[in-house]
């Protein structure tokens, strides 16, 4: 596995090994040990969840003010553009963003840890998202960042009008949303 950093520190991108053929291919999408040797996370998922959207869907940005969840994300059918904004306050980082596009051809994950909020813009025309969550959903304590807020300034590189959840409609502003110390 190849860590990649971004320009968040915390956030890191993971390349895995792929063998391949013309039989098709193989890769370990999970080692906790190589995980931990490779990120110095030794890290207990407790929580794996699996999305199928269809082009255009924008889902977030999520993230937890308890129970913070990391999220290790992958996209095992089509393609999707990730994003994470650093929500901690105390963060030298605190409001920015990183992307990195995920899809089934590069095999790339996205490491969100705890105190991101979370969210992406399928590409392709439909994709399921696979991700491993450090902590358990708790939708009392979910909160939702505003997908187009412009204080944060994500780039989505929209083709349509993305489509949203009600949820994801109603999102906080920047400015008015509940951080992390």
């Amino acid at each position: 596995m190849q860590i990649i950093p971004t320009d968040i520190p915390d956030v890191l991108i993971l390349e895995p090994k792929v063998f391949g053929d013309d039989r098709g291919f193989f890769m370990e999408s999970f080692n906790r040990r190589t995980f931990a040797d490779k990120t110095g996370l030794d890290l207990d998922f407790v929580q794996d969840n699996h999305s199928r959207s269809v082009k255009h869907v924008l889902r977030g940005l999520h993230y937890q003010v308890q129970q913070p969840q990391g999220k290790l994300v992958r996209a095992a059918m089509g393609s999707i553009l990730d994003v994470a904004v650093d929500m901690r306050k105390s963060s030298p980082t605190f409001g920015n963003w990183v992307s990195c596009e995920l899809s089934a051809d590069n095999k790339r994950q996205l490491w969100v840890p705890p105190g991101f909020a979370h969210g992406f813009l399928v590409l392709s025309d439909s994709a399921d998202v696979l991700y491993k969550a450090t902590d358990y959903y708790a939708p009392q304590h979910e909160r939702s960042l505003l997908w187009n807020d412009p204080d944060v300034g994500i780039l989505w590189p929209l083709t349509a009008d993305p489509i949203l959840s009600s949820k994801d409609q109603a999102g906080q502003s920047f400015k008015t949303a509940e951080v992390y110390a």
